[in-house]
Protein backbone atom coordinates (compact mmCIF):
# COMPACT_ATOMS: atom_id res chain seq x y z
CA UNK A 1 0.00 0.00 0.00
CA UNK A 2 1.74 3.29 -0.62
CA UNK A 3 1.34 6.41 1.21
CA UNK A 4 -0.38 9.67 0.30
CA UNK A 5 2.37 12.66 0.35
CA UNK A 6 0.02 15.99 1.01
CA UNK A 7 1.47 18.99 0.30
CA UNK A 8 0.43 21.40 2.53
CA UNK A 9 2.02 24.43 1.10
CA UNK A 10 0.35 23.75 -2.12
CA UNK A 11 -2.90 23.23 -0.67
CA UNK A 12 -2.49 26.75 1.17
CA UNK A 13 -1.49 28.58 -2.60
CA UNK A 14 -4.49 27.07 -4.25
CA UNK A 15 -6.83 28.01 -1.71
CA UNK A 16 -5.26 31.48 -1.93
CA UNK A 17 -5.93 31.66 -5.43
CA UNK A 18 -9.52 30.36 -5.14
CA UNK A 19 -9.89 32.97 -2.78
CA UNK A 20 -8.51 35.81 -4.80
CA UNK A 21 -9.70 35.15 -8.17
CA UNK A 22 -13.67 34.11 -6.86
CA UNK A 23 -13.46 30.57 -8.62
CA UNK A 24 -14.49 27.63 -6.83
CA UNK A 25 -12.20 24.88 -7.53
CA UNK A 26 -9.09 24.72 -8.76
CA UNK A 27 -7.01 21.71 -9.69
CA UNK A 28 -3.44 20.77 -10.62
CA UNK A 29 -1.98 17.49 -11.70
CA UNK A 30 1.70 16.11 -12.36
CA UNK A 31 3.07 12.95 -13.32
CA UNK A 32 0.88 10.93 -10.61
CA UNK A 33 -0.07 13.15 -8.56
CA UNK A 34 -3.15 15.52 -8.68
CA UNK A 35 -4.71 17.90 -6.26
CA UNK A 36 -7.87 19.45 -6.37
CA UNK A 37 -9.30 22.11 -4.27
CA UNK A 38 -12.89 22.88 -3.73
CA UNK A 39 -14.43 25.65 -1.94
CA UNK A 40 -18.22 25.83 -1.19
CA UNK A 41 -20.02 29.07 -1.81
CA UNK A 42 -22.06 29.78 1.36
CA UNK A 43 -25.83 31.24 -0.71
CA UNK A 44 -26.47 35.05 -0.26
CA UNK A 45 -29.55 35.98 1.57
CA UNK A 46 -31.58 38.50 0.19
CA UNK A 47 -33.68 41.00 2.61
CA UNK A 48 -37.05 41.15 2.00
CA UNK A 49 -38.22 44.88 3.18
CA UNK A 50 -41.70 44.67 4.77
CA UNK A 51 -44.45 46.30 2.76
CA UNK A 52 -45.99 49.18 3.91
CA UNK A 53 -49.62 49.43 5.19
CA UNK A 54 -51.66 50.55 2.08
CA UNK A 55 -54.41 53.37 3.19
CA UNK A 56 -56.47 52.89 -0.47
CA UNK A 57 -56.11 50.10 -3.04
CA UNK A 58 -54.08 50.49 -5.83
CA UNK A 59 -54.83 51.12 -8.92
CA UNK A 60 -54.65 47.74 -11.29
CA UNK A 61 -51.11 47.66 -13.84
CA UNK A 62 -50.83 45.23 -16.20
CA UNK A 63 -48.35 42.88 -15.10
CA UNK A 64 -45.10 42.31 -18.02
CA UNK A 65 -44.20 38.77 -18.47
CA UNK A 66 -40.19 38.44 -17.66
CA UNK A 67 -38.12 35.86 -19.41
CA UNK A 68 -35.20 33.87 -17.95
CA UNK A 69 -33.03 35.88 -20.11
CA UNK A 70 -33.56 39.00 -18.67
CA UNK A 71 -32.36 37.37 -15.39
CA UNK A 72 -29.77 34.58 -16.42
CA UNK A 73 -28.13 35.49 -19.47
CA UNK A 74 -26.77 31.59 -19.87
CA UNK A 75 -30.59 30.57 -20.64
CA UNK A 76 -30.69 33.15 -23.58
CA UNK A 77 -30.93 30.69 -26.80
CA UNK A 78 -28.07 32.97 -28.22
CA UNK A 79 -25.58 32.68 -25.44
CA UNK A 80 -22.26 31.23 -26.15
CA UNK A 81 -21.48 29.69 -22.40
CA UNK A 82 -17.48 28.59 -21.06
CA UNK A 83 -16.92 25.30 -21.99
CA UNK A 84 -14.24 25.75 -18.83
CA UNK A 85 -13.43 27.39 -15.67
CA UNK A 86 -10.21 29.89 -16.03
CA UNK A 87 -10.00 33.81 -17.15
CA UNK A 88 -11.64 35.18 -19.95
CA UNK A 89 -9.21 37.65 -21.96
CA UNK A 90 -10.96 39.51 -25.39
CA UNK A 91 -7.86 40.16 -26.92
CA UNK A 92 -4.96 38.24 -28.08
CA UNK A 93 -2.69 40.62 -25.73
CA UNK A 94 -3.35 44.13 -23.83
CA UNK A 95 -1.51 45.85 -26.87
CA UNK A 96 -3.62 44.38 -29.39
CA UNK A 97 -7.29 44.84 -30.33
CA UNK A 98 -10.17 42.98 -29.06
CA UNK A 99 -11.45 40.17 -31.13
CA UNK A 100 -15.16 40.79 -31.54
CA UNK A 101 -17.04 44.19 -30.51
CA UNK A 102 -21.28 44.52 -29.77
CA UNK A 103 -22.88 45.37 -32.61
CA UNK A 104 -20.24 43.19 -34.82
CA UNK A 105 -21.41 40.53 -37.23
CA UNK A 106 -19.58 37.02 -36.55
CA UNK A 107 -19.24 34.14 -38.41
CA UNK A 108 -19.38 30.33 -37.38
CA UNK A 109 -15.97 29.85 -36.07
CA UNK A 110 -14.83 32.79 -35.33
CA UNK A 111 -12.25 33.60 -32.34
CA UNK A 112 -14.60 35.53 -29.90
CA UNK A 113 -12.43 35.43 -26.73
CA UNK A 114 -9.49 33.60 -24.99
CA UNK A 115 -9.61 31.35 -21.91
CA UNK A 116 -6.88 30.76 -20.05
CA UNK A 117 -6.77 27.72 -17.80
CA UNK A 118 -3.53 25.33 -16.50
CA UNK A 119 -1.25 28.51 -18.22
CA UNK A 120 -3.11 27.05 -21.98
CA UNK A 121 -5.18 29.60 -23.71
CA UNK A 122 -8.18 28.46 -25.11
CA UNK A 123 -9.59 29.81 -28.51
CA UNK A 124 -13.52 30.40 -27.82
CA UNK A 125 -15.09 30.55 -30.96
CA UNK A 126 -18.78 31.67 -32.20
CA UNK A 127 -20.86 28.08 -32.27
CA UNK A 128 -23.19 30.51 -35.28
CA UNK A 129 -22.97 33.11 -37.37
CA UNK A 130 -24.88 36.45 -36.41
CA UNK A 131 -25.02 39.68 -34.68
CA UNK A 132 -23.23 39.88 -31.00
CA UNK A 133 -25.48 41.69 -29.49
CA UNK A 134 -23.73 41.59 -25.83
CA UNK A 135 -20.13 40.97 -24.37
CA UNK A 136 -21.10 39.92 -20.54
CA UNK A 137 -17.69 39.33 -19.31
CA UNK A 138 -14.16 41.77 -19.15
CA UNK A 139 -10.70 41.13 -19.89
CA UNK A 140 -9.19 39.88 -16.93
CA UNK A 141 -12.36 38.38 -15.26
CA UNK A 142 -12.77 34.49 -13.89
CA UNK A 143 -15.28 32.92 -15.13
CA UNK A 144 -16.88 29.59 -14.74
CA UNK A 145 -18.33 26.36 -16.39
CA UNK A 146 -21.43 27.62 -18.22
CA UNK A 147 -21.21 30.92 -17.50
CA UNK A 148 -22.08 32.93 -20.14
CA UNK A 149 -19.55 34.89 -22.36
CA UNK A 150 -21.66 36.48 -25.17
CA UNK A 151 -24.96 36.81 -26.92
CA UNK A 152 -24.92 36.50 -30.52
CA UNK A 153 -29.07 37.22 -32.12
Amino acid sequence: MSRLLVDADAIRALAEILTDTGLTEIEIAEKDNRIRVVRAVAPVAHAVPAPAPVAAPAPVVPVTAVTPTATDPSKHPGAVTSPMVGVAYLAPDPSSPPFVTEGQQVSAGQTLLLIEAMKTFNQIKAPRAGTLSRILVQSGDPVEFGEALVIIE
